[in-house]
């Protein structure tokens, strides 16, 4: 038998050869036809926003959608809107959203969630969209806080509610990792007409994680505050600390310490003071509660020093009762007629009011010194401005009630078993 030089290669050899080349040939096709849609940002980016909207239940656009792959890969999306599927207003819009993140977190598939940055501008937050979102959304696993390597900018944002607002807010946050200190700076202005409140605060959280749980974490935080309406106004250095636990829709610092320096400014009247709270601070249905309150007041010329236990509600409007004492009567006030003027003792005082931020309306109090006694219901504006004109209009304070004393001197003459009663007028 004659041996062929050239075999054939067995047929189980050459179908692993063609089935090999098959595969290489659809790689090599599919890598091609990847790289043509990746390099199509527009088609990309926006099947990208889809697999997310899906995800969290939101139809997610954007006007414009770029990206780039070198390096670290970085998406940037313009005139971003996101909804919830049948709602006609957008929880979120934003001007710019910038992400960088690295390749590995695109490698785990979001098992590792680092992001190098996020940058977002004219960011705007509808609060009742966004609560229709949260009442849609499934009970699900743990929340995972991301690791911001380079950290999270946002500049002109605003969060809008049915009747307030917060305007350019500015957040700037060096870094993030879940389990480690957090320091960031945040800037803005609260509206709720007529009062309005500009910030600028540098807050920390000792634990991120541990708060996003429902755990106790530290807080503090300390900036300049102003509270502000028509008429008058209220600058000043706020500190605020505590251990802090976040509910689904509540929080409670327990105990918060909170200290303010201050001065009130209306017209020609400057009152400067100094505030101190100790108490469970706890938020829920938009209202801020202290309950029960230390309040320390140490104040000067127009403000008295006291000390009150009692509580404080703060939200769309303010409740406040206390029960303490004034230290002594202020020089800055009228002078009190013997032998008033002449006692030494502090002035237990019940103060309530229930009302309007700006302590316009009607407030009631009642004062003591030894035997003598006032009971009475006041504005702290016209009592302000009457003490603002150091004696020059009405000799008696604008106040509504009976002030009961068993002597008074008046111009030399004695009055005994004095019984006063005070109009509005």
């Amino acid at each position: 038998m004659k041996h062929d030089p050239n075999p054939a290669p067995p047929r189980p050899v050459l179908r692993r050869l063609l089935r090999l080349a098959a595969i290489l040939a659809a790689l090599l096709l599919g890598f091609v036809l990847l790289a043509g849609w990746l390099l199509q940002p527009q088609r990309a980016g926006r099947y990208l926003l889809h697999l997310t909207g899906d995800a969290l239940g939101l139809e997610i656009g954007a006007g414009s959608i770029d990206y780039r792959l070198r390096g670290t890969p970085q998406l940037v999306l313009e005139d971003v809107a996101a909804k919830r599927p049948g709602d006609n207003a957008a929880l979120l819009r934003a001007k710019r959203v910038f992400v960088s993140l690295p390749w590995r977190t695109l490698r785990t598939r979001g098992n590792d969630l680092t992001v190098r940055r996020i940058e977002l501008d004219a960011p705007v937050l509808d609060v009742p969209a966004l609560q229709r979102w949260l009442a849609t959304r499934p009970p699900g696993k743990e929340t995972r806080i991301p690791v911001l390597t380079d950290g999270l900018r946002v500049r002109d944002g605003r969060i809008d509610n049915d009747d307030w607002r917060i305007d350019g807010i500015a957040i700037d946050l060096p870094a993030l990792h879940p389990q480690r200190l957090l320091r960031m700076r945040v800037r803005g202005r609260y509206l709720d007409p007529p009062i309005s409140m500009p910030a600028d605060l540098a807050i920390a959280v000792a634990n991120p994680q541990r708060l996003l749980d429902g755990k106790p974490s530290g807080v503090a935080g300390v900036g300049a505050l102003t509270v502000a309406d028509a008429g008058w106004r209220v600058p000043a250095q706020v500190f605020l600390s505590g251990p802090l636990r976040l509910g689904k829709d509540s929080a409670l610092m327990k105990p918060a310490k909170l200290g303010i320096a201050a001065r009130y400014v209306s017209g020609a009247t400057v009152a400067l003071f100094r505030l101190g709270l100790h108490a469970p601070m706890a938020f829920n249905s938009a209202t801020w509660r202290f309950v029960p309150v230390t309040v320390v007041l140490d104040g000067d010329g127009l403000v008295p020093d006291a000390r009150a236990r009692g509580s404080l509600s703060v939200g769309r409007s303010l409740r406040l009762h206390l029960d303490g004492a004034l230290a002594g009567w202020p020089d800055a006030w009228p002078a009190l007629p013997p032998p008033l003027s002449a006692s030494t003792s502090p002035l237990p005082f019940a103060l309530d009011y229930r009302g309007a931020l700006a302590f316009s309306d009607p407030a009631s109090l009642s004062l003591r010194r030894d035997a003598t006694a006032l009971d009475a219901r006041f504005r702290l504006p016209e009592v302000l401005a009457w003490l603002d004109a150091g004696g020059q209009g009405s000799p008696l304070p604008p106040l509504a009630g009976t002030l009961s004393a068993p002597r008074v001197e008046l111009d030399g003459a004695t009055l005994e078993g004095v019984e006063v009663e005070l109009g509005e007028e």
